[in-house]
């Protein structure tokens, strides 16, 4: 079974992106599948959610401008079956470098062809950065699809169009003729409010299977578990937040037919 590289993925900051790219990574894990987690986004939110260092020269920046093997750059993480690539701020200059190389769409793809041809990994997630600059476009030429975080509020759909659009051209362009919506998913979710209940009544309406059965509700322990360096399901193993993501690992699994 080839790997699977799925990027989380939302211009949007603040839907719940990289929660969603740290925990469903140690919740497939734990459900047994060797994991990398590529944190592609400068702040490296998701390199201090499990409790890695931030260090200098430690991220793909140099392998993605063809300096070196993205292979030196995994690390294991403290939990089982779960590696990862860590991210820290040289990823900044990365946008700006990788404008001026040749096939600079193409560099995360490239690089990643080592690390695939290892078949090492069963499953790799991409946490993308919140913007559509030419690091997230990086990852989208890299991915089979894009799993969509999307926060139970008002403006929801809006930057979907945009999304779709970039799929499109980015299907037509040549530059990744797989790339689909692979899958949406609810953030943020409060049973309690009516709000909640109608953007995902519209989402579904709008996206029908394409959306997660599962949804993952706002709770206070999602938020707190990044300042521990931990995912939810070992920060608090008895959460709703841990429930949702490892009903959600499943549910993701048996979509990819892994």
């Amino acid at each position: 079974m080839p790997t699977k590289v799925i990027a989380v993925a939302n211009q949007k900051g603040g839907v719940g992106k990289t929660t969603t790219a740290v925990n469903l990574a140690a919740c497939v894990a734990a459900l047994g599948k060797q994991v990398l987690l590529f944190d592609l986004d400068p702040q490296a939110n998701a390199t201090s959610g499990l409790g890695l260092e931030k260090i200098d020269g430690a991220s793909a920046y140099r392998p993605l401008l063809g300096e070196g093997s993205l292979l030196e750059k995994i690390q294991p993480t403290a939990y089982e079956r779960l590696h990862m690539i860590p991210s820290e701020v040289d990823l900044c200059g990365a946008d700006i470098e990788l404008a001026r190389t040749e096939n600079h769409l193409l560099r995360a793809r490239q690089a990643l062809q080592p690390v695939l041809e290892s078949a090492r990994f069963d499953l790799i997630l991409i946490d993308c950065p919140p913007s559509l600059g030419i690091l997230t476009l990086n990852a989208f030429a890299a991915a089979d699809g894009l799993l969509v975080p999307l926060q139970c509020e008002y403006y929801a759909l809006e930057g979907i169009s945009m999304l779709n659009r970039i799929i499109t051209q980015l299907r037509d362009g040549g530059v990744n003729p797989r790339l689909e919506l692979f899958a949406v998913l609810m953030t943020m979710f409060d049973a309690r409010t009516k709000l909640s209940q109608q953007v995902v009544s519209e989402v579904r309406q709008h996206f029908g299977e394409r959306v997660f059965e599962t949804m993952i509700p706002r709770t206070t322990k999602l938020a707190e578990a990044p300042s521990f360096g931990k995912p939810i399901m070992y920060y608090d193993p008895y959460s709703t937040g841990t429930a949702a993501y490892e009903v959600l690992a499943q549910e993701f699994l048996a979509r990819l037919k892994i």
